[in-house]
C-alpha cells in the first residue's frame, strides 16, 4: 500500500521539496589496476584487497588531529559487501552562519575588465599542424629533464589545486573562525565574458585563477586569458583567442591555467615564465605572464592545434576544459570528447608537449601505444572512440609521473562493441612516465563501465604512513560512486582496503559482457545505502505517489543495476554522485580529507535504434553541435544498438521535483588515520528555491546538488561555494558548522583560492554560474579580506 509521510503536512517540508523544483539538473562535464610499461595489462585476478590491518596508525602529517570533533550529522555509508571469489579487482598493477547570510557586496569596488589594456588581443587562430617527426628529439632529451623545485603555496596559489600536490590547503591563518564574520569584499573584477547569441544557455565557466607574484592569472569561459593585480583587481592585460561559439561542447568552460618557468631561459627572456591554457576549440596557448604576448617559441607562434591527428573537425565534439599538468617541462593534456555521440568518436589520446617549444614529446594512444607514440602516420588518426581525460591531471615532479583520471569510452551505456584496450583502461587512474610517455601503473575503479562513472576528480598527493614510522608517497583517488582510495603513487598498489563485490548482471542486455564484480573501497565511501520505495518523495502526496509508481516500474537491483531498454532503470548514485571535478581538499595538520559530494540518482533508459531514429536522435556530426542538454539526455550512441536517455537527478516529469528526498548533497570531513567520518553536513539552503521557481528566501539547510570544490586553511576554515543556493560560505574545520556566508549574484560553481598580498590574506572566488546547475550566469571574480585595523 502506498502511503504518504507526515512531511507532506508541514509547510517547511513543502518548501524544502519545492526548492527542488529548481534543483539543477546535475551537470556532468564529462569524464577516472596495475602497472604497464608496454601494452596495458589485464586487471589482476586476485582479491587484492589489502589486509585491513595494514591501515596506518597515524599519518606523519596528521599529528595535530582536531580535538573531539562533533558527531556526524548524517550516518556514514556502510562499507560495501565483502569481496566475493577471486574476481578481477580494480586494484591492479600493470607490469609497467549560513542562516543569516549577509551581503558583503555592499563594499564592492567593482574593478571592471575595461580598465586593462589589450596587449595582443585578437591574434590569429588556427595554428599550423605539428610535425610528428619532430617528437622523438624531445623524448631523447628526457635524460636532461631533472626534477625542478616547485613553487610553494602560501602567499601564492601557484597551481590549479593550490600547491604542487593539489591539496587545496593554505598555510595562511589570518582569517579564523573567530574573525571571519568581519570578512568583507575587497574588490570585484568583471571578466567581460558573458554569453551572446548562440552561446546563451551554454555558459559554465568554473574558473579558478592561480596567483603568482603580484598577479592573478585566469581564463574566462571562452578562454580569454586575463592577468589582474592581486591586491586591487585592476587588469594588467588580456588576450582573446577568439573562440567561436560553435566550439562549445556541453558548456563554455575553462577551469584554469598552468604557469611554467623555464629554467633554461635567461631571466629577461620573453616567456621566461608563461601561462598555458587549453581552449574549447582544442588549442594549447602559451603567453608571457608579464605582458600577455604569445610565446613565439611555443608551437606555431604561441599555439598548438590539438585537432591535429584527431580526424575531421566537428565543432563541439573535441574540447579542452582543464589546465594542462606540467611535469619535468612537459605539458600534458587530454580533452573532453562530447559523450554519447558515436563509437567512431575523436580519440581519447593523451599528449605531452615540450612546455617551451611546444613540440610533441609523446602521445599515449591506448589503442595503439607504439604506433602512435610520435603521432599518427600521414593519413591516419589516433585510435577513435577510446576513453579520454576531460578533467585535471596531477603532476608529480619528483617521480616524473603524471596521474590521469580517465573517463569511459565514447559510448557510455553499451559495452559489447568495445575493444580489449578500452576495457582494460577505461575509468582508471593511469600513471604515465613523462620521460617516456609510457604507463607505469593503473588502477581501475569500474570494470566495463556502462554507467558513465568516469573519474572526474583531480587526485591529491600526500605522504601516507607505512606503519613502520615512515611514509609512502601516496595518491588520494575519489570516484563518482563515492569511493575514496589511497594508492602508492610509485606502484599503484592500494594502501587502504579494496574489495571486489558481486553486482547484478541479470539484465536482458549484455549479460555475458558486463563484469560480475566491481571494485569498492572498504576504507571509506561517500555512497549511501540503496534506495527503497519509501525514499520516494514529492511536492504533494500525489507526485510522491507518482514517484513510487515509477520506482516499482523501474529496474533497480541496487548499486550497478545494469541498463535496460524495455523500461527505465535507476542509477544510484547518478553520474554526478560522489566527488567530481571540484575534487577534495586535504588538511595535513588536522589529518582530514574534506570532500563535498552529491547524493542523487539518475533515471535512465536505453532507446532502441529504430525508436531513436523515429525521435530524430542523431550524432553531432549529422545534426551539428546542438548544444547544452545534460549529458546522456538523448544521445545517439551511433554504432551501438541503442541511444540513451538520462533523466539526471531523476526529476518528476510533471513537477520537475526530484523523486528522492533531500539532502541532495553534502560536505564531509574524513579522518586520514582511520577513514572514519568526523562530521558530515548537508550543503546548501532553500533560500533561492521555492514553488514554481519563486525564491523562498528561507534559510533552511537542506543539502543541494553542488558543483565545485573547497579550500581549507591553517586558520581552521573551509571556503566553498558549489551549492546552487548561490552562497559562498566559510565552515569551521573542527565542527563542520557554517560560520560565515555571502550572497553571490551568480552561481558559485567554481573552486575558491586564498593568497596573501602586503601582509593581508585574501579569499577569492570566480563564481560565474552554471547552465546545467540552473544558477545565474555572471562574469564576476570576487576577493575578500578582513578590514584593516
Amino acid at each position: 500500500m502506498i502511503r504518504t509521510t507526515p512531511l507532506h503536512s508541514k509547510l517547511a517540508a513543502a518548501l524544502i521539496v519545492t526548492s527542488a523544483l529548481t534543483a539543477p539538473a546535475l551537470a556532468q562535464d564529462t569524464q577516472p589496476a596495475p602497472a604497464a610499461t608496454e601494452a596495458p595489462a589485464s586487471p589482476a585476478t586476485t582479491d587484492t584487497a589489502p589486509d585491513a590491518t595494514a591501515a596506518p596508525d597515524a599519518p606523519a602529517a596528521a599529528e595535530a588531529t582536531p580535538d573531539a570533533p562533533a558527531a556526524p550529522a548524517a550516518a556514514e555509508a556502510e562499507a560495501p559487501a565483502a569481496a566475493p571469489d577471486a574476481a578481477a579487482t580494480g586494484a591492479t598493477a600493470a607490469t609497467s552562519p549560513e542562516d543569516g547570510a549577509t551581503d558583503a557586496g555592499a563594499t564592492d569596488q567593482a574593478a571592471t575588465g575595461e580598465a586593462g589594456t589589450a596587449a595582443t588581443e585578437g591574434a590569429e587562430a588556427a595554428p599550423a599542424a605539428e610535425t610528428p617527426g619532430a617528437t622523438t628529439q624531445v623524448a631523447a632529451e628526457s635524460d636532461e629533464r631533472a626534477p625542478q623545485p616547485q613553487p610553494e603555496v602560501g602567499q601564492d596559489w601557484p597551481f590549479w589545486g593550490g600547491d604542487a600536490n593539489a591539496q587545496r590547503y593554505s598555510p595562511l591563518d589570518q582569517i579564523t573562525p573567530e574573525n571571519v564574520g568581519n570578512l568583507e569584499r575587497a574588490w570585484t573584477f568583471h571578466t567581460g565574458d558573458l554569453p551572446e547569441g548562440a552561446a546563451i544557455g551554454k555558459y559554465s565557466p568554473e574558473n579558478t585563477p592561480v596567483k603568482v607574484g603580484d598577479a592573478l592569472l585566469m581564463c574566462s569561459a571562452m578562454n580569454i586569458l586575463i592577468s589582474i593585480d592581486a591586491a586591487t583587481g585592476e587588469e594588467n592585460w588580456r588576450y582573446d583567442p577568439k573562440v567561436s561559439p560553435d566550439a562549445i561542447p556541453y558548456g563554455a568552460t575553462c577551469r584554469g591555467v598552468s604557469v611554467y618557468t623555464a629554467p633554461e631561459l635567461p631571466e629577461d627572456a620573453p616567456c621566461k615564465t608563461r601561462v598555458i591554457e587549453g581552449t574549447v576549440d582544442a588549442r594549447l596557448i602559451a603567453a608571457d605572464t608579464r605582458t600577455g604576448e604569445l610565446c613565439q617559441d611555443f608551437g606555431d607562434s604561441g599555439q598548438i592545434d590539438l585537432w591535429d591527428g584527431i580526424g575531421e573537425k566537428v565543432p563541439g565534439w573535441y574540447a579542452v576544459t582543464a589546465p594542462p599538468a606540467i611535469v619535468r617541462g612537459i605539458a600534458v593534456t587530454g580533452a573532453q570528447v562530447k559523450d554519447g555521440q558515436a563509437e567512431d568518436a575523436p580519440s581519447g589520446v593523451i599528449r605531452g608537449y615540450d612546455a617551451v617549444t611546444g613540440k610533441l614529446a609523446w602521445a599515449w594512444d591506448l589503442g595503439a601505444p607504439e604506433a602512435m607514440k610520435n603521432g599518427p602516420p600521414e593519413g591516419e588518426t589516433y585510435t577513435r572512440g577510446t576513453p579520454n581525460m576531460w578533467t585535471t591531471a596531477t603532476a608529480d615532479e619528483e617521480l616524473g609521473l603524471v596521474y590521469l583520471p580517465l573517463g569511459n569510452s565514447s559510448v557510455d551505456y553499451w559495452a559489447s562493441n568495445r575493444s580489449e584496450a578500452e576495457n582494460d583502461w577505461s575509468t582508471s587512474l593511469v600513471a604515465i612516465d613523462v620521460l617516456t610517455g609510457e604507463p607505469k601503473w593503473s588502477f581501475q575503479t569500474v570494470h566495463k563501465d556502462v554507467w558513465d562513472y568516469d573519474l572526474g576528480s583531480q587526485v591529491t598527493l600526500i605522504d601516507y604512513p607505512n606503519g613502520d614510522g615512515g611514509t609512502v608517497p601516496a595518491v588520494i583517488l575519489p570516484s563518482k560512486q563515492g569511493d575514496i582510495y589511497i594508492l602508492n603513487r610509485e606502484t599503484g598498489e592500494a594502501l587502504t582496503p579494496v574489495g571486489e563485490v558481486d553486482v547484478p548482471t541479470t539484465g536482458e542486455l549484455e549479460p555475458d559482457t558486463l563484469s560480475k564484480t566491481q571494485p569498492v573501497s572498504e576504507w571509506h565511501t561517500l555512497r549511501k545505502d540503496p534506495l527503497q520505495e519509501k525514499d520516494m518523495w514529492g511536492f504533494t502526496p500525489i507526485d510522491q505517489l507518482w514517484c513510487r509508481i515509477q520506482f516499482r516500474l523501474s529496474s533497480y537491483d541496487g548499486f550497478y543495476t545494469p541498463p535496460t531498454a524495455d523500461k527505465f532503470w535507476i542509477q544510484y548514485p547518478g553520474y554526478n554522485g560522489g566527488n567530481d571535478w571540484g575534487s577534495i581538499a586535504y588538511d595535513a595538520d588536522a589529518g582530514l580529507i574534506i570532500a563535498n559530494y552529491n547524493d542523487i540518482p539518475n533515471h535512465n533508459r536505453l532507446i532502441p535504434r529504430e525508436e531513436a531514429d523515429e525521435l530524430g536522435i542523431k550524432p553531432i556530426y549529422e545534426q551539428g553541435n546542438q548544444g547544452a542538454n545534460a549529458e546522456g539526455a538523448g544521445d545517439a550512441q551511433a554504432g551501438s544498438p541503442y541511444a540513451i536517455n538520462v533523466n539526471a537527478g531523476w526529476r518528476n516529469d510533471v513537477t520537475g521535483v526530484p523523486c528522492t528526498a533531500p539532502p541532495y548533497g553534502g560536505i564531509r570531513a574524513i579522518d586520514i588515520k582511520t577513514g572514519e567520518t568526523v562530521w558530515d553536513r548537508p550543503l546548501g539552503t532553500a533560500r533561492r528555491n521555492g514553488p514554481f521557481g519563486i525564491p523562498s528566501h528561507l534559510p533552511f539547510t537542506i543539502g543541494l546538488p553542488n558543483n565545485g570544490g573547497s579550500v581549507v586553511t591553517k586558520g581552521g576554515l573551509i571556503f566553498i561555494g558549489a551549492a546552487t543556493d548561490n552562497l559562498f560560505r566559510a565552515i569551521d574545520v573542527k565542527t563542520g558548522e557554517t560560520v560565515w556566508s555571502d550572497v553571490l549574484d551568480q552561481g558559485g560553481q567554481a573552486n575558491p583560492i586564498t593568497y596573501e598580498v602586503n601582509g593581508e590574506q585574501f579569499v577569492l572566488i570566480g563564481p560565474g554560474g552554471h547552465h546545467f546547475m540552473e544558477t545565474p550566469i555572471g562574469d564576476e571574480v570576487i576577493a575578500y579580506k578582513l578590514p584593516k585595523g
